[in-house]
């Protein structure tokens, strides 16, 4: 587990790299091992009142769309500054009102045993098209999970950042 430093070191770096006309506030910074995500807040479209909600999400489509051209050499840029000093590869992505587009992002294979009744949910899953394989049907799982449960895996990354902070401040067992 990355520990709260690091994390503070990724968003005062980003916080400090990106121009400030980028975004609303300061991005939100998510690392794991292999991967950093900046996902920055964008304005919300200005439009006259009573407008409908295709039209809004048409503007809201449009604006990330435009963001994202407009911004793509600067990240580039920004991002390999970035994988050369903190050794994970960027992704990037915008906030707008509720809705999150990720422009990249990782696809890391993950190896796992299953059992056949875990199999069989995956073939399920695959044979009614909900997914294209068992890989795919794996990551609709773990997706559907994560909605239901955010709140508690915040909790659990707390705690265990908890326990990463707790362990550091110890003796050191090496000597």
């Amino acid at each position: 587990m990355d520990t709260d430093e690091t994390v503070e070191e990724l968003r005062g770096w980003f916080s400090g790299r990106l121009p400030a006309e980028w975004f609303e506030g300061w991005p939100e910074v998510v690392l794991d091992r292999e991967e950093i995500a900046v996902v920055g807040r964008l304005r919300p479209p200005v439009l006259a009142e009573g407008v409908s909600e295709v039209e809004r999400s048409a503007a809201v489509e449009g604006g990330v769309r435009r963001f994202r051209e407009e911004t793509r050499e600067r990240r580039v840029e920004i991002a390999r500054e970035a994988e050369h000093r903190f050794r994970r590869r960027i992704s990037w992505g915008v906030a707008v009102g509720d809705r999150t587009v990720m422009f990249t992002t990782l696809s890391v294979p993950v190896m796992t045993r299953l059992r056949q009744g875990e199999r069989r949910v995956l073939d399920t899953l695959v044979a009614a098209g909900v997914a294209r394989s068992r890989s795919d049907a794996l990551a609709w799982c773990v997706r559907l999970v994560g909605t239901h449960t955010d709140t508690w895996l915040a909790d659990l990354r707390n705690a265990l950042q908890h326990v990463d902070r707790v362990r550091a401040s110890g003796p050191d067992v090496g000597s």
